[in-house]
């Protein structure tokens, strides 16, 4: 369990969303989505395509994408056929089945499982009610990887701290017999800035209140929406501390605890939550290829991560990722072109628990991770892309500046900034494989993200279409390129 604890320690320290900037924590504000191309421009009947100088293989492959449905038919199986799919858990293990199959159909070779083991976790019975001055009940969710209440639960009076940063600057001691409450409202933005700040009560709440004393912690949900819907997503425990247990209160929740607070009342809850450990599960990543025609030994890698909370059917988080890289795969093969380079497809397992997936495979594959020449990944929901963003220098970025170019008429600009091109890229980042990211609009995401509202229905098609249209275009002419992506890339493989 050693390299578990590292590992959750290294991950949990970063976004989720892998490229999201860190903000100050601070009310919701107003909509200012990018601009990007209208739904309907995005139709391959509506763009004027004789006005466009495309070459006409990726002009083909592009109206395949917008004309066609690929995506979002591979994200509607998904989440219709298996559901939840908690890491290590028998509904996991039926997506990568699902997975194998769905690869080979559209055709895919060298389609294997690779398999790994990961800590396991399920929750149990969870509720939360106000005993006193007001009773009444609350909608809570565990945090993953939390400890257990007793069974007949925890009832104590609350000690409220408006932000994680006023628990941290709280002395020590003080809070023993008491049920933490940490609020702090999380920025909504398109590119998900907010969430970093937001996170650290999640990630880091249970220890903090811990080496303070108290017997448990709730937490406002690190999300945007303002509906019943807590959010869940894993925590970890800091060494030497006592494990207490953490919830997530929805949003509205939690603003009923902060009236009742601002009425000078003294709140006693009770709080019954019985998660479980379940110990060293089975996951897996799910690979397969189309094998390159010329340089079959360079790798291009995209994918998305195949598990998901135990609360929606993960369509948005991240079903979506998985329909739209493997649509954009299956579009190359069904318009019959042949890549120079090799295209790897992964759908990485357990991603949620800690990225646990992203490291079990650029471990296994640490001895050829210098023939990865590129790789990204979709993880973050369904929305319109509206930029590239790429951490590869010198000449190889005017290749990727050519891309952008390709896709400009999608609403696609070219957005400096490093990237570590996803969450389940970041351990092949760091090794030294350059990376790039086609960024979504993610204004609505966390209205969705680690709840019960992640469903196929958000999907819109339109712009499921427009992202496959985008990555089918890069796949292609990322793998045709006459240049070396790894030219200044710091190279940091085998340290």
């Amino acid at each position: 369990m050693r390299k578990f604890t590292f590992v959750f320690a290294l991950v949990l320290s970063l976004s989720a969303c892998g490229d999201i900037q860190t903000s100050t924590e601070g009310a919701q504000t107003e909509k200012t989505s990018p601009i990007v191309a209208k739904a309907t421009d995005w139709s391959a009947d509506d763009i004027k395509w004789g006005a466009l100088t495309l070459p006409a293989n990726v002009k083909n492959l592009q109206q395949m994408a917008l004309s066609g449905s690929y995506g979002y038919d591979i994200t509607e199986s998904l989440t219709t056929e298996i559901g939840q799919r908690l890491a290590g858990s028998p509904e996991e293990a039926k997506a990568r089945d699902w997975a194998v199959e769905k690869f080979k159909s559209v055709g895919l070779t060298n389609v294997r499982i690779e398999e790994f083991d990961v800590p396991g976790w399920v929750r149990g019975v969870e509720t939360a009610e106000i005993l006193s001055p007001f009773p009444q009940k609350l909608e809570i969710t565990a945090l993953g990887g939390s400890s257990p209440t007793p069974e007949s639960g925890i009832e104590a009076e609350i000690a409220y701290f408006p932000t994680f940063e006023d628990l941290e600057a709280a002395p020590m001691g003080g809070l023993e017999g008491k049920i933490v409450f940490v609020s702090g409202r999380m920025t909504k933005a398109h590119d998900g800035a907010g969430y970093g700040p937001a996170n650290r009560k999640r990630q880091l709440g249970a220890t903090e209140a811990s080496k303070r004393g108290a017997l448990a912690v709730v937490i406002r949900s690190v999300g945007t929406d303002s509906h019943r819907f807590p959010h869940t997503g894993q925590m970890r425990y800091r060494d030497n501390v006592e494990p207490i247990p953490i919830g997530a209160l929805s949003a509205p929740d939690a603003d009923q605890l902060e009236r009742i607070l601002k009425r000078g009342e003294t709140i006693t809850l009770k709080l019954v939550m019985t998660p479980r450990s379940t110990g060293t599960l089975t996951s897996g990543n799910v690979v397969g290829d189309i094998v390159g025609s010329e340089k079959p030994e360079e790798i291009i890698l995209i994918g998305g991560h195949l598990d998901s909370w135990d609360l929606g059917t993960g369509a948005v988080d991240d079903a979506a990722g998985v329909g739209i890289t493997l649509g954009a795969a299956q579009i190359l093969l069904e318009a019959g072109l042949k890549p120079k380079r090799t295209i790897r497809v992964v759908a990485f397992g357990s991603e949620e628990v800690g990225l646990v997936g992203a490291f079990a495979y650029a471990n296994r594959h640490k001895d050829n991770l210098q023939n990865h020449v590129l790789a990204s990944e979709s993880d973050f929901g369904a929305g319109p892309i509206y930029a590239l963003r790429t951490s590869v220098k010198g000449p190889a970025r005017a290749e990727l500046e050519n891309i952008q170019k390709a896709i400009a008429h999608l609403g696609i600009k070219m957005e400096e900034g490093e990237t570590s091109g996803g969450p389940d890229i970041i351990p092949l980042f760091r090794a030294g494989v350059p990376a790039i990211r086609l960024q979504q609009n993610g204004f609505d995401y966390f209205d969705l993200h680690h709840t019960h509202d992640d469903t196929f229905d958000k999907i819109v098609p339109e712009e499921m279409a427009q992202n496959v249209a985008a990555w089918a275009t890069m796949i292609w002419m990322a793998s045709e390129a006459d240049v070396d992506f790894r030219e200044n890339i710091e190279e940091s493989i085998g340290e």
